[in-house]
């Protein structure tokens, strides 16, 4: 079972809401929850409930369904206080921690190191439209809060700037371990979860500090300044669990800036882009500025009796 949105209608909601094209603004993300191969919705299983009254028991069903949320905005950008996302800008302000960014050498394009900061907000869209939807009891709610912000570079410096104490993990010494990519298209390492990259393509190293945040603030008792997103399963819901770089079955991303896609993707998504790997291949930012939505999977089932007796998943 899966839902169905036109391109047209698609379009056409996108024109009424998206707003100022120039700028990333709430406006434009609530409107890009209208993804239908984002959301991939499912039927995956049955529900069995125990329901009691003084007349006795017995054992009702409900449907247990899989879609994908939004739960996040993930900015990732050169210059400390430029997040593309207008409304939420003002919360990642240089401090005397926290000051400049962008590239080692600032005169050439293709100079190899590259700083980002990030930002991870909850998504307002993902949240309305998941409450929303989820009184039908066909659809799952977000554990995540709209307008939280989940991890902030600038209050993290000491990790995010100075790698302290990401790069004693075995995964920062030892080459090949957590890779972002393959060999043949090797975007960056995962750790040290930092805001350093070596990349001399712009996007690519804005996606891979993206993925980074995401890693962080998706686990708990990380070495960083940052807000944990795990929410808690219960009977008849089962949240997401970590994420793992390059695994569709546990996260997604959606572009929303510079460019809005409706389509989602892992990195490296060149599958969405120009089979030329080049940078005109990449929807690349004059200002260094990216952003996507971090879509993850949310299972759930109607609530029909007092007690859960279980769930059975089709094949």
């Amino acid at each position: 079972m899966r839902m169905t949105v036109s391109s047209k209608a698609l379009g056409v909601l996108c024109l009424s809401f998206c707003g100022n094209t120039f700028a990333l603004n709430t406006a434009t993300i609530t409107a890009s929850t209208l993804s239908p191969t984002c959301l991939d919705y499912r039927v995956v299983g049955i529900c069995y409930w125990l329901f009691c009254t003084v007349a006795g028991c017995k054992v009702r069903t409900s449907v247990k369904v899989r879609h994908y949320i939004p739960e996040t905005v993930v900015s990732s950008y050169s210059q400390t206080g430029n997040n593309p996302w207008v409304e939420v800008a003002p919360l990642s302000m240089p401090n005397p921690l926290a000051m400049d960014g962008g590239e080692d050498q600032s005169s050439s394009k293709y100079s190899s190191l590259r700083f980002k900061n990030a930002d991870v907000v909850g998504h307002p869209g993902g949240y309305a439209l998941s409450q929303f939807a989820s009184q039908s009891g066909y659809a799952c709610a977000t554990g995540a809060s709209p307008y939280m912000p989940y991890f902030l570079s600038t209050l993290d410096s000491l990790a995010w700037r100075h790698s302290v104490p990401e790069l004693m993990y075995p995964e920062a010494l030892i080459p090949g371990m957590r890779e972002i990519g393959s060999t043949a298209d090797n975007w960056g390492h995962l750790y040290p979860r930092t805001g350093w990259v070596n990349q001399t393509n712009d996007y690519k190293a804005a996606a891979v500090v993206a993925q980074r945040a995401a890693d962080i603030f998706t686990q708990r008792f990380q070495p960083h300044v940052y807000q944990p997103l795990t929410p808690s399963s219960r009977a008849g819901y089962w949240p997401p669990g970590k994420i793992k770089e390059g695994d569709s079955s546990t996260h997604k991303w959606q572009a929303l800036w510079p460019k809005l896609e409706m389509t989602c993707a892992t990195f490296p998504d060149t599958g969405l882009l120009d089979p030329v790997i080049s940078d005109s291949a990449f929807n690349h930012s004059e200002e260094g500025s990216y952003a996507w939505s971090l879509w993850r999977p949310y299972s759930c089932c109607q609530r029909r009796g007092q007690i859960f007796l279980g769930s059975v998943d089709f094949q």
